[in-house]
């Protein structure tokens, strides 16, 4: 028998509480009873080491996928950036809700009244290869941490910048901290930054409910975004950016690829309907291969 109510399976960070609360409101609206778990994931446990030393892969997912295939919880709640793009057996995503604001931001200055020589705080590769591109002479200082962590150690001194996805902040009522949106074509944001993921079984009711949540146009931007990174290799930590703008019925894709000291980028646009949002993105890789990326991003492997 089906339980009365869905189990939302969440880390247990502000943000992904926020996430996970998020989308049982919106099954509230449903008539749909949730409660949520809270599952410490892999990610949780590393806070000290980088997110290259431990392989990044799953790392804050595969616990609350494992929990979901034990029939311990019937609904994760991702940040869809974190989720990799090979599919777990026995499990779907039901659902992408209507994105965030998908940009990345500066926090302490913005990048015209960085001084030279700056710390800038940021343990994601795709992040510190776009920086340096814009700013060679920036000294990139790893952070690791929850946003509120991240934020306090940037006002006790330690950064005198740091790069942090947009939509975290703003669901977190943060938006004041901002000192610089930075554009798509400044910094291309990872695959799926700004939206979530509804992950489910793949067979049952939870799925059945859930799909109800999703966004079509969401859906197929971050399909076509998800596509390239797979083409590319597939790893979340892959300093590869890409990021869907629809429009219509239109998808506009802008991708970049970065070697880790910034002096060697691939940065290119795509359109196409968003019916093809894959071939979209294969397209674009195929391109992008033919450019050097392959070699640009094993010179990134450590």
């Amino acid at each position: 028998m089906p339980r009365a109510e869905l189990i939302i399976g969440s880390r247990g960070s502000a943000l992904a509480l926020w996430q996970a609360n998020h989308v049982a409101a919106r099954l509230q609206q449903l008539d749909v009873s949730t409660r949520i778990e809270i599952i410490k994931t892999s990610g949780d446990y590393l806070q000290a080491a980088s997110l290259t030393e431990t392989g990044g892969k799953g790392l804050f997912t595969k616990e609350i996928e494992e929990a979901l295939l034990a029939d311990r919880i019937d609904v994760a709640v991702h940040s869809l950036k974190d989720l990799p793009t090979e599919s777990v057996a026995g499990l779907a995503i039901a659902a992408i809700p209507e994105r965030e604001d998908a940009r990345d931001v500066l926090l302490g200055c913005s990048l015209k009244i960085l001084p030279r020589g700056a710390r800038v705080g940021t343990s994601s590769q795709r992040r510190s290869a776009q920086l340096l591109a814009l700013r060679p002479d920036a000294r990139i200082e790893p952070i690791r941490g929850n946003v509120d962590t991240r934020l306090r150690k940037l006002k006790e001194g330690r950064y005198d910048a740091i790069v942090l996805a947009a939509a975290g902040l703003k669901r977190l009522g943060l938006e004041g901290e901002i000192a610089e949106f930075l554009s798509p074509e400044q910094m291309c944001p990872a695959p799926g930054q700004g939206a979530l993921a509804i992950q489910t079984r793949e067979r049952g009711i939870a799925r059945d409910v859930c799909a109800k949540l999703n966004h079509y146009l969401t859906e197929r931007a971050v399909t076509c975004e998800r596509a390239l990174l797979a083409a590319l290799g597939g790893g979340c930590q892959l300093p590869v950016g890409a990021y869907a703008e629809t429009a219509a019925d239109q998808l506009r894709l802008t991708a970049a690829v970065a070697s880790p000291d910034g002096s060697r980028l691939i940065r290119d646009h795509s359109m196409g309907p968003a019916s093809q949002a894959e071939q979209l993105g294969n397209k674009l890789a195929a391109d992008f291969l033919a450019r050097g990326a392959a070699e640009i991003l094993a010179s990134n492997v450590t």
